[in-house]
Order: C-alpha cells, then structure tokens, then sequence
C-alpha cells in the first residue's frame, strides 16, 4: 500500500449501542477520509472480555451500513492490516511486550488497586496530581518473585521517561505541549494479560498505517502516552484531531436523561440516515457557503479539517427535525415507500394493510411534504382509505359550526359530476356563499377527519393539498364521508 495514502479510523469498544456522540466520531472520519480520497479503516477494539459483546458488534456493523459509513478495511472487508479484532492480536501486542521489556522501558506492577487509591489520596492530600508513585519501577528480581510467590498478578507498565517535552500539533487544537513529570508511568497490560488502551490503540493506529485520527476531545490527554509508546517502539505516529463533545440544549453532557436516545432508537423512531448525516455533520463543524441538504458523496467532498470547532457540540432536537424534513423532501419516492412500509403502529396495523398497491406512489407524493414520521403517515393512511368514525375534536367542532345547510350544500354538489376537488369546491363555495376557510375547513374535516396532528399535539399547519387528495379517496367514499358529516350536524 502506497503510505502516502490517507487513512482514517473508527475504532469502538463493542460494549453497547452507538449513539450520537460515536456515530459523529465514525463520520467526521469518514468524511475526513472522502474529502482526501483516502480510506477508511474500522476496528473493533474488543480488549475488554466482561462488557465486549458479539450483538453489539453485530448491531454497529448494521448501524454503520445503514448510515452508508462504508469501510475499505475492516470486519466483513478483506485487507492487508487485519485481523480487526483487538480479541485476535494477542499474539502481536507481546511481540511489542517484549521489546519494551527487553529495552527496560516496560515492567510487572504488583501493586494492588487498594495500594494505588492510598497512594492517590496521599498525593492529593499534599497538593500533588495523581500518579503512579513507581513503587514496582525498581524492584529487584528477588522482589518481583516474592510478590509473585504471593500469588499477585502483575500488571505491566511502561517506563515514562523524566524531565522531558513532549510536543505535537493537534489538528484541531494547534500545538499541544506536555512534561513528562507530570505523567506516571501507565498500564498498557492488564493483570488478565489483555492490552490496555493506551498501548492496543496506539500499536494498531501504527500497523493499520492510520495516518488521521478524528476522536473525542476525552482523548486528548491519552495522546501523549501513545506517543511516547509509538516513539519508543520507532512507530509512525498518526495525527490526531480532538474534536468536541456533543452537549444537550442545556448545555449539559448529552445522555439518556437529556434526550440522547441510541442509532438504533432513532431509527427505530423513523428518523432516516440522510437526516442524521446532516445534523450530525453539522455538530461541530460547518460547511462553507453551502448549508443546505447534502448527501454523503457531497458532505465528503465539502468537509474541511480547519472548520472543526473547538467549542462543544450543541444538540438540538429540532434542528434533527429540520434535516429529518429535508430528506423527506429530497428522498424519491420509492424510497419513502420502503422507508414506511413494515411499520405497523396501535392494534397491529400496518401502513401497507391500509394503502392499495395501485395508490401507493401517489399517497406518497401527496403526503410527502406534511410528514415528518412514519406515524404521520400512519395516520394519513388510516383517514385516507380506512372506514372509521374518527373526527379529532377540532375536525368536529368544524364540522358542526359549518352546519346543515353548508353540508346539505356539499352533498347536492355530489351529483353533479364533478372531476376534480377545485370545481366540486366552487360548486360548494357558490351555493353555500362561502370561500376561503370556512368552505376548505369543513370540507378537509369531513373528507379526512383529522385537523390536529395527535402526535405532535398541535393543528396541522399544512395538511395536503386537497385537491391531491381528492383522487385518492374515490367518489364512493367522498360521498359517504360528506353525507357523515351531514348526519354529525343534524344529530
């Protein structure tokens, strides 16, 4: 492989479901990775035996695809850097093991958390940052194999060396500078013989040839420690940007409890991929004269490092919303047809049940522009072609203020042949000697039932058109729905 070609990574711990913060954190590196023609490379980084879980593998996988975050390298993708597994690198990660070792850069730690909480409380109570103290840094091997005869499983730990600078240029945070008296010596093997984080992570970054890493501003302060491992074992290093947490409106850390809801959750909800590309490529980063709808091709090709920012991530609800409508309105509609079909709601119904295969295209295209989830949809479905009595109370409340004389009026105007809605609704206006609201309103009350949105509480602010609806009820049912209406005032 040529190194001079661009690399990225997306590497997640397979304990749980993705949710915003990581979903981000995998496409500003697939963007970085399609703005510079590059590839992208995902990693599992499954060190972690107890909370590692191969559904959640399974479900990132799923969550990734259904994003379009395609990888080049990676579980499922052929490459020259697998495995992809952190779980099947054991045997590497010694080999580098051994070389720190060899070098005295590397050695077993016996002590035990309770000995290290003592040690930081100690320090703390004295004014002094937490840090290993180097209590095993010096053992002789008569020590080690005393603690050893204890039965203690040591950790091993890498020599950090003393009165040092170390330097580098954060691409989103410019120059960072660190000394190493301010930094412990650290794990980087476990007493169970898994890597830790510092040390899989940094290894891989450098085998895999990442050249960028985009990653949580959490991070930061793990760069030095990798670097000082990379620089020790004379691995290449690869940049690294810190982008911002994502916060919630409040501005408090996003979390389940201020509304962050999983991939899965979302789409679950309805929400479509395009809509969280979108908001999501927006958190944290913008985009130069073009703010509108993109998809992933175009997000690509107009990403920019330098327009990161440094300031946290504000989610907003309804700014998803906003893309959520925007890729309605740019979606075809076949797409917003599978999008909706398999969705079924209260009592076991499902949209398809409810629309005629032959009407299918067009309730799409009449009701495309007054959706925003499946739910709504659900429910145009349900008052476009099933035979309820449902009227919502503002429907009703119409429906009775326009009286028995308006809807006498519509009724005789049925049987007079009329093609479409706009010459049904004159005959109507005229005879009744209204326009504008007071003849739509009764009429759109009585042929749909429905002038609040139930789901979102409020009124419909742009029901379809009714003139687009008109064909899809049918004459039989238009009928019958009016002369309801007759039968709801005279009651």
């Amino acid at each position: 492989m040529n190194s001079e070609i661009s690399q990225t990574r997306f590497a997640p711990s397979p304990t749980g479901e993705l949710h915003l913060g990581n979903v981000r954190t995998a496409l500003f590196n697939v963007l970085l990775a399609r703005q510079q023609q590059g590839r992208f490379v995902l990693r599992i980084e499954d060190t972690d035996q107890e909370r590692s879980r191969p559904e959640f593998v399974a479900a990132l996988l799923a969550d990734l695809r259904w994003l379009e975050l395609d990888w080049q390298e990676g579980p499922e993708v052929d490459g020259p850097s697998g495995p992809y597994f952190q779980s099947q690198r054991s045997a590497l990660y010694e080999e580098y093991y051994r070389r720190l070792i060899d070098q005295d850069l590397a050695y077993p730690c016996y002590c035990s958390e309770q000995e290290l909480a003592v040690a930081r409380k100690v320090q703390m109570a004295a004014g002094q940052p937490p840090r290993y103290p180097g209590t095993c840094a010096r053992l002789t091997p008569e020590e080690r194999a005393r603690r050893e005869a204890e039965g203690r499983q040591p950790t091993l730990r890498f020599r950090v060396p003393r009165g040092e600078w170390l330097e580098f240029d954060d691409l989103v945070r410019g120059r960072q500078r660190y000394n190493t008296n301010d930094i412990g010596d650290f794990i980087i093997r476990r007493h169970d013989g898994t890597a830790a984080f510092f040390f899989s992570n940094a290894i891989d970054d450098a085998l895999m040839r990442i050249t960028q890493v985009l990653r949580g501003e959490d991070h930061l302060t793990n760069t030095p420690r990798q670097l000082l491992i990379l620089q020790a074992l004379a691995l290449p290093a690869p940049a690294y940007g810190h982008i911002s947490l994502i916060v919630a409106e409040s501005g408090t850390p996003l979390s389940k409890r201020h509304g962050s809801k999983s991939l899965r959750e979302l789409r679950e909800q309805g929400y479509l991929p395009d809509a969280l590309l979108n908001h999501l490529a927006r958190l944290g980063h913008t985009y130069e004269n073009d703010n509108g709808f993109m998809n992933i091709a175009e997000l690509g090709r107009n990403f920019r490092i330098e327009r990161l920012g440094r300031a946290p991530a504000r989610h907003d609800a309804q700014q998803l919303l906003h893309w959520q409508k925007e890729a309605i309105s740019h979606a075809d509609d076949k797409a917003l047809w599978d999008w909706l079909s398999g969705r079924c709601f209260a009592d076991g119904d499902c949209i398809e049940d409810l629309v005629p295969e032959t009407a299918r295209e067009a309730f799409v295209r009449t009701i495309r522009d007054n959706i925003e989830m499946p739910v709504d949809a659900y429910i145009w479905a349900g008052n476009l072609f099933a035979e309820t009595e449902h009227y919502d109370p503002d429907a009703l409340q119409v429906i009775r203020a326009a009286g028995v004389a308006f809807f006498t009026v519509a009724v005789a105007a049925l049987t007079e042949g009329h093609a479409d809605f706009k010459s049904y609704a004159k005959a109507v206006g005229q005879a009744a000697g209204v326009k504008g609201k007071a003849l739509f309103m009764p009429l759109r009350a009585a042929l749909t039932g429905e002038l609040r949105d139930p789901e979102h509480g409020g009124v419909w602010r742009n029901g379809p058109e009714l003139g687009r609806l008109w064909p899809l009820l049918r004459q039989d049912r238009i009928e019958r729905r009016v002369r309801k209406a007759l039968a709801l005032c005279a009651s």
